[in-house]
């Protein structure tokens, strides 16, 4: 029975001998493997065969002590390693490493699996994948790149593919401004002839009259039913993008009018004085007089130039000739600039200043918004007034937004906020007024070129035109008991029956760690050690064959005695 024991024992040990190399060969073999956890074995005894409980002491006995032969040693558990490997740089952006407890969550045939490997690229699909194909799982992005945390989804980064622009919603304007300059009270006035409605018996046009009765010389109409009149007046000597006109059966002198006023953009109401000259407000009337008269806004940068030539129809000139009465004046500046829409269209527009009032400690600044790209046929945008106190900062401005319509377009309305703070109330009278952009925050259209990936796992894309976008989130997943997970190949783990379920959290939160990006964990192996455990159990191994031939040996001795 003690031989039979023996072998027995010696048997079992080699097993866990074996074991024990089994798994320190799959560390040793493993050293190279990203993301790779080293496991280790646990021994414990089996149950022993006792002879003798031993015994209690007595008043004529001290007592015996057990007599128990042990059976042999059993695997209690391989348990892996999970301490943090050391994280190395790496050459892509789509390499992470954690530091921390987390797993990355992959979508694999067999479902959801586990890894700590980050070595991630793109696939054909531009879905981020592992090594073998596996998704790599997190939060996606709404169609204005909002994050989306109520399900998991595959990471998707469209480098190239994905085109996006940003509409201008904020615009800063800098600059000084002469506070002693000339008071601007007067726009140019300029104005035709006496004109007749031949419609009318030639009297005087009215608003009312058909634009086809309209007649400088009895007789003549200027205008003809069915044509295209195209406008096109210079303001603070520069030509502005013409506009047009189709002369119908109902278009009247005060259309007319309206056309002209629109393509000039002169702005009357929101505060506009009324001009010194003519005691009312700016803008193109038909007078009592029967003419068309234009009243611009003040300013000499808003001083209107129009000669023979400025209307014409089908390329042919509308003899419409006016006679200026009276200049523009007033300190004034002019800047234009660029804003975008959500298609990321630029959209041109035109800023003018001029020196409206001044008193013993405040100055006043009126400033004008146009835009030819506005799509309610009006170049004229808004009007508003700047205040600056005594020392030339600027205490009070408004209004402080503006709208332009893009209804004729596909892009959505635009309403943007105008900073004015930063313009200065202080300039020499050689330097003059002058205005600038500083700063807008919109975008023409651009691709998506190189991503970023932040230690909370999100995902920044960074597209050509300078425009930053959130593209997605990595998650991680933590267990109550990582010993439980069950390996499942190619450097993952799947849930097991001991581990708990898996709990999702973001990067950085719950103990799961951060993320690296361009980095990756490499495998905690400790070979050394690994070497020493592999000479221990190795030598263990002979010392149970050892006790498997000496057993040989006795039980050789015993048939020869029976011999």
């Amino acid at each position: 029975m003690g031989l039979t024991s023996a072998l027995n024992t010696s048997l079992g040990g080699l097993a866990q001998n074996e074991t024990s190399i089994d798994v320190l060969g799959n560390n040793i073999a493993n050293a190279g493997t990203n993301g790779f956890k080293a496991s280790n074995v646990l021994f414990t005894t089996q149950l022993s065969r006792t002879l003798s409980v031993g015994s209690r002491p007595t008043a004529s006995n001290g007592g015996s002590n057990p007599r128990q032969i042990g059976l042999g040693a059993l695997s209690a558990s391989i348990r892996k390693d999970f301490t943090q490997g050391s994280v190395t740089n790496s050459t892509s952006p789509s390499d992470l490493a954690i530091q921390g407890e987390g797993f990355f969550v992959l979508d694999s045939p067999d479902g959801q699996v586990y890894s700590r490997n980050g070595n991630f690229e793109l696939n054909s699909q531009s879905l981020l994948t592992s090594q073998t194909g596996f998704k790599v799982q997190g939060y996606g992005v709404d169609e204005d790149f909002n994050l989306v945390t109520t399900t998991l989804t595959d990471i998707k980064v469209p480098l190239g593919d994905l085109n996006v622009a940003q509409a201008t919603k904020n615009v800063a304007i800098g600059g000084a401004l002469l506070p002693t300059g000339v008071l601007g009270t007067m726009g140019t006035v300029t104005s035709t002839g006496p004109l007749t409605d031949a419609g009318n018996g030639n009297a005087l046009i009215t608003g009312a009259t058909l634009l086809t009765d309209v007649e400088a010389t009895i007789g003549v109409p200027l205008f003809t039913l069915g044509e295209t009149l195209e406008f096109t007046p210079s303001k603070g000597g520069r030509s502005l993008e013409p506009m047009t006109l189709l002369v119908g059966a109902a278009t009247t002198a005060a259309d007319f009018a309206n056309f002209m006023d629109r393509t000039i953009g002169i702005q009357n109401g929101g505060g506009v004085p009324n001009d010194a000259g003519t005691g009312g407000q700016p803008g193109v009337t038909v007078t009592a007089a029967g003419e068309f008269q234009i009243v611009g806004n003040s300013g000499t940068v808003n001083a209107i130039s129009l000669t023979i030539g400025n209307i014409t129809s089908d390329g042919a000139t509308v003899s419409l000739p006016f006679t200026k009465s009276q200049s523009a004046d007033g300190e004034s500046a002019i800047t234009d600039f660029i804003i975008f829409d959500s298609l990321g269209e630029p959209v041109t527009m035109k800023m003018t200043s001029v020196l409206e009032s001044r008193s013993s400690n405040n100055t006043v600044f009126r400033y004008y918004l146009e835009s030819a790209d506005d799509s309610d046929g009006d170049v004229a945008v808004s009007t508003g007034t700047i205040t600056f106190d005594s020392k030339g900062v600027v205490t009070n401005y408004t209004p402080n937004t503006f709208a332009v319509s893009r209804s004729t377009t596909a892009a959505d309305e635009m309403d943007v906020t105008i900073d004015l703070s930063n313009i200065s109330g202080i300039s020499s009278a050689a330097a003059g007024s002058t205005l600038k952009l500083t700063s807008q925050d919109g975008s023409d259209p651009g691709t998506l070129s190189s991503f970023v990936i932040d230690e909370t796992g999100i995902i920044n894309g960074v597209f050509d035109n300078g425009i930053i976008r959130t593209l997605g989130q990595v998650t991680l997943a933590r267990f109550a008991n990582p010993q439980g997970l069950l390996e499942s190949g190619n450097s993952t783990f799947q849930e097991g029956v001991s581990s708990g379920p898996p709990f999702l959290v973001t990067p950085g939160n719950f103990g799961a760690g951060t993320i690296r990006a361009g980095s990756i964990e490499l495998s905690n192996t400790d070979v050394g050690r690994n070497l020493v455990d592999l000479i221990v159990a190795s030598t263990n191994y002979r010392g149970n064959a050892r006790v498997i031939s000496s057993v040989q040996q006795l039980v050789d001795e015993l048939l020869v005695l029976g011999r």
